[in-house]
């Protein structure tokens, strides 16, 4: 019989129907799992957290919970381990989308994008002038990746090709030649161009934008955030992008969000995604699969590669 899965987030119908081919869906509520008795969970990052209790309430049937995304904060891995319910997630598979998107981040703010399109559907452009918006170029920019996993490694690939030079701070190995491994985050966040945050949310990690690292950047740093909203202290930066203390900010991910702070949204130099990152047919059909294969490899008795606990 094919694996029932109850899934508890909204999802386009290509991936709906991917997940239909191989398993018995149902799309509801969690609250609904009662009803349906379901295998397994599939779940994704957003208001509704899998903690402690939310985990200790689900039917007996219920073996697995796979969270459609590579972030899983918002599942208490030690409750689903006393419950002996394994989690997986989608790491891998959105690398390559969610490095396009930073490249994205980085030209538009850059390249003041955000100005440029409010005056063309404002209807204030009065033509072309030498003076107009003029940006910043990215060749022989010191581009500084934080965090240089699967994702950090695809942005940098894609930063050769625009000429810049790279740094990075996270995994020690080399990432070739021409990238210069800090140890140091903080040294990292004075000396580059570009900062990228590419880190997942730690103790370590969190809230490290903020006063104290903002007043250590080049007054020209632009600050692209593609990891999680909460490497970020809004109040700080938006007070560093209002002041001139940097240049410009490019963000797919928000502290708090979708409540996004608001401070943000009057901002010239702040140029905002919705959390997009990983938003392509490719990828998210790629994250139906290789949840697929973790759950039926898991129900086999496999071990899955992406399993978290």
């Amino acid at each position: 019989m094919p694996l029932k899965l109850l899934s508890v987030l909204e999802m386009p119908e290509r991936v709906a129907d991917r997940f239909r081919a191989r398993t018995s869906l149902v799309q509801g509520r969690l609250e609904d799992a009662a009803d349906v008795q379901p295998d397994a969970i599939l779940c994704s990052i957003g208001p509704r957290r899998f903690d402690r209790e939310v985990i200790r309430n689900l039917p007996a049937s219920v073996k697995a919970i796979a969270t459609y995304s590579v972030g899983y904060d918002h599942i208490d891995l030690q409750a689903a381990a006393d419950r002996g319910i394994a989690v997986f997630n989608t790491p891998g598979v959105l690398s390559d989308a969610v490095a396009d998107a930073a490249l994205l981040l980085i030209l538009g703010a850059a390249r003041r994008a955000t100005e440029s399109i409010a005056l063309l559907r404002e209807g204030r452009w009065t033509g072309w002038s030498p003076a107009q918006l003029v940006g910043e170029g990215l060749s022989g920019k010191t581009l500084g990746i934080f965090g240089m996993g699967n994702i950090g490694r695809k942005v940098a690939s894609r930063a050769r090709a625009f000429g810049m030079r790279l740094a990075y701070h996270g995994r020690s190995e080399a990432v070739g030649e021409d990238a210069l491994f800090y140890p140091d985050p903080r040294a990292l966040i004075a000396d580059c161009d570009i900062a990228v945050l590419a880190w997942p949310s730690t103790p370590e990690t969190r809230y490290f934008i903020a006063a104290d690292t903002l007043c250590l950047a080049k007054p020209s740093l632009i600050l692209v955030n593609i990891g999680r909203g909460d490497l970020v202290k809004d109040e700080d930066l938006i007070a560093a992008l209002r002041d001139g203390k940097i240049l410009a900010a490019g963000l797919d991910v928000f502290d708090n969000e979708p409540q996004i702070h608001p401070g943000y949204l009057d901002l010239p130099n702040a140029f905002l995604l919705p959390h997009i990152g990983s938003s392509t047919w490719e990828a998210r059909l790629a994250m139906a699969d290789v949840l697929l294969d973790a759950l039926e490899t898991h129900a086999c008795g496999g071990q899955p590669h992406n399993r978290i606990a």
